[in-house]
């Protein structure tokens, strides 16, 4: 890594370019970086006919970091065999290998009224879900003709070990709070009978300080949002890990406010991991784009994930997100969280705060 950390920043569509002008402007006004901004997505298609143009992957390959926004534009194309801007996501979790995805949930108390669920069941609640992010449904062989369809779920041992350790090395860094709650669905399906041998196994190996507990899917999602702060780290594979981190929305109050971080080997997310791709865990929302209403805190939050896992900037990372909890304290609020503040309003609010 060299003294100004490259980021390939890629906007996307929607509110992709909103959200992560903001995160650009916050990581500027903290450090020296060299961006280099490419197109990703629905305009990546109008523009090469690609949803991942050669050049856009090359750049993320030799960046240190990179910072995405959004792809999609919520309209399903015409021909059903056309480039997908969706496509362009997979192909970069697989090009760059980036097989654990990290989504925390903590809540701000200012935010606790934002939530549907009553202040006293989420407060305090800091939970991370740890996702299997290249294997399973998928990326598994998939067929369709006009009759029948079928999608296939595989794991390997190895894929469930290295991600397994992510999880553990997250969880033995909190000290008396190591937990792994592992999630799968070891009633019914063999892939989940194998991963809770493979998890069950590095546990009594490797980790055996770290407390773990094993839970069907269908108990996990009740209990996440009865009683969140149960949870410390939560690993699950790509399709639950998926649906699990999406439902967690309602503890922090709002999907816009939730980051979201994809690494690379080594298989440890408590240093800095070269080649890692950062970006907030909504859609590019095509309804509000142009608006200037989008949350740029998600986008925001991602960024400070990245000085963290990706760049080894733990402390410039703390200071940006107690810098977000301090602008909220003071009533900064979206429309997605109850309030009138605009994307660029909220964005100097914390640039003030930093």
């Amino acid at each position: 890594m060299t003294d100004h950390p490259r980021i390939t920043v890629l906007p996307g569509d929607g509110i992709g370019p909103e959200v992560t002008e903001a995160a650009v402007e916050v990581l500027s006004a903290v450090g020296t970086f060299d961006f280099d901004e490419r197109p990703i997505g629905a305009c990546a298609v109008s523009e090469t006919g690609a949803p991942l143009p050669e050049a856009t992957l090359n750049s993320c390959l030799e960046a240190d970091a990179t910072l995405l926004g959004a792809v999609g534009t919520g309209v399903p194309p015409a021909d059903p065999h056309a480039p997908r801007p969706e496509q362009a996501v997979l192909e970069l979790r697989t090009s760059l290998s980036l097989y654990a995805n990290l989504r925390p949930v903590r809540t701000f108390p200012a935010l606790h009224s934002t939530s549907p669920l009553r202040p006293e069941r989420i407060e305090g609640t800091d939970l991370t879900v740890v996702r299997e992010l290249t294997g399973g449904l998928y990326f598994g062989q998939r067929e369709r003709t006009s009759q029948q369809a079928f999608d296939t779920c595989v794991y390997t041992r190895q894929e469930i070990e290295r991600i397994s350790r992510v999880a553990f090395e997250l969880a033995s860094g909190k000290g008396s709070r190591a937990r792994v709650t592992s999630v799968d669905k070891a009633n019914v399906l063999d892939t989940s009978r194998l991963w809770r041998e493979v998890v069950q196994d590095i546990a009594d190996r490797e980790y055996p300080e770290v407390e773990l507990e094993h839970l069907l899917v269908d108990t996990a999602a009740m209990r996440l949002v009865t009683d969140p702060r149960q949870f410390d780290i939560v690993l699950t594979e790509n399709m639950f890990g998926d649906i699990l981190s999406d439902e967690t929305a309602v503890i922090a109050g709002s999907l816009g406010s939730l980051p979201s971080a994809s690494l690379p080997a080594p298989p440890n997310p408590l240093v800095g991991v070269r080649g890692g791709l950062f970006e907030p865990v909504h859609g590019s929302a095509p309804d509000i784009s142009g608006t200037g209403s989008a949350s740029p805190i998600g986008s925001i939050l991602s960024a400070a994930l990245m000085l963290r896992h990706g760049l080894g900037l733990s402390t410039v990372a703390n200071v940006v997100e107690i810098a977000v909890r301090d602008v909220l304290d003071k009533g900064f609020r979206t429309p997605d969280l109850g309030g009138t503040t605009t994307t660029k309003e909220f964005t100097r609010a914390l640039l003030s705060e930093l």
